[in-house]
């Protein structure tokens, strides 16, 4: 028997309740689902395993071909990340310190210190939802007479005071519970299919499902702060008019279409908080793991223009770091020229060309020498260095 059939058996009893069962089942069912993966007998454990050996092998993969080397800037990321991944994807205990209470009472904890409400703010919301919708169901079955109701329903058509108020109870009804309980049953779902996403972030080509789960993670997280904290000023709009719903006649007509007209803006309010929530995670780089192409090329682009010592504008192309030959030779034509008008009076030919290829020598070697940045210092690397390609080495002076 689960411990979750009593809140279940008596979710329909109101939104408090219903919220509460939706919690326990969600908690319950990421725990299951946990066990079932990376449990003690759970079915990826040899997955797991097989990745854990691929990313070993990699890393050493890397060292030895000089991609990577043995220092404390190149190993702390790397075991900081096989860390953080072992321990999420095989300790229940850290999963739910650490991912589910951040994800689902961390909300829950700002939203009550934003009201000032002393408790779990969702929980209160719930119970006023709940007086309300029990407000209306009270004003609705008071003892109005259904003859004269019918009477006046078919004089007036659909639109009565009576309609108006059903009909705003239905869209207050789907932008609190609807809202709030599909937010919290997704929000479970991603949890119990987390471990599985935070394996994933192991290696660069698969971190890019780990990024969209954590934005949507938290996109579902967020979702529940947003309509506590303005369905909260909806409901105290909504208190005075559904005092005033009771008339002698039956249903006052007035706060019956006030009633609608606030049920209709708080409806508009959770879609606009709905698409609130994926602005606020789509800009979100996570750790610097979902870095935009665009900024990474600039950044590329600055940093050979530093490098060069030239200045760069977006749009205008980029001198790269080491000119290539055609760049290199265009200076020597004109110095070659020269040298030949200089020297026109020496008395052999081969003179007169050895002379020439020597101020081109020293003409193409200042060009370099100005336009290369300082060679970097030596510093040590890894056991792969061998490997690595070396860079590129200023050219000697060539005369004849």
């Amino acid at each position: 028997m689960s411990s979750c059939d009593q809140l279940t058996a008596n979710a329909a009893a109101g939104v408090a309740p219903a919220l509460r069962a939706v919690d326990c089942l969600a908690n319950e069912t990421t725990a299951a689902a946990f066990g079932r993966l990376f449990g003690g007998q759970g079915s990826l454990v040899p997955a797991l395993t097989a990745l854990l050996t691929l990313y070993i092998a990699f890393f050493a993969f890397s060292l030895l071909t000089g991609r990577s080397r043995l220092g404390i800037s190149a190993l702390t990321p790397q075991m900081m990340t096989l860390g953080l991944v072992l321990t999420f994807a095989t300790s229940w205990i850290a999963y739910q310190t650490v991912v589910w209470n951040l994800a689902v009472g961390a909300p829950d904890q700002i939203a009550s210190v934003l009201t000032g409400a002393r408790g779990s703010a969702t929980q209160i919301f719930a119970d006023r939802i709940d007086m309300i919708f029990a407000a209306i169901a009270e004003v609705g079955g008071a003892g109005v007479d259904v003859g004269a109701a019918a009477t006046q329903g078919d004089s007036q058509g659909s639109f009565t005071p009576g309609n108006l108020m059903w009909l705003a109870a239905i869209l207050l009804l789907l932008g609190t519970v609807g809202v709030l309980v599909t937010a919290k049953i997704a929000l479970a779902v991603l949890l119990a299919v987390g471990p599985v996403f935070v394996v994933l972030a192991l290696f660069s080509g698969s971190r890019g499902l780990f990024v969209g789960w954590l934005r949507g993670l938290v996109m579902t997280a967020v979702t529940p702060l947003f309509v506590v904290v303005g369905g909260g000023l909806t409901i105290e709009l909504l208190v005075p008019i559904v005092a005033a719903l009771r008339s002698n006649a039956g249903i006052d007509g007035r706060a019956s279409l006030a009633l609608f007209l606030i049920a209709s803006v708080h409806m508009a309010l959770m879609i606009m908080m709905l698409k609130v929530s994926g602005s606020v995670v789509s800009a979100w780089s996570v750790f610097g793991f979902a870095a935009d192409k665009d900024e990474k090329a600039s950044a590329m682009v600055e940093a050979a223009a530093a490098a060069t010592g030239g200045v760069t504008t977006p749009g205008a192309a980029t001198t790269p770091a080491y000119p290539v030959a055609t760049h290199r030779s265009a200076p020597l034509v004109p110095a070659a020229v020269m040298a030949i008008e200089s020297h026109g009076a020496v008395g052999t030919p081969s003179a007169t060309a050895h002379v020439s290829r020597t101020h081109i020598t020293q003409s193409a070697d200042s060009a370099r020498t100005a336009s290369l940045p300082p060679l970097p210092a030596q510093r040590a690397r890894g056991i792969g260095s061998r490997f690595a390609a070396s860079p590129p080495q200023r050219l000697r002076e060539y005369s004849r």
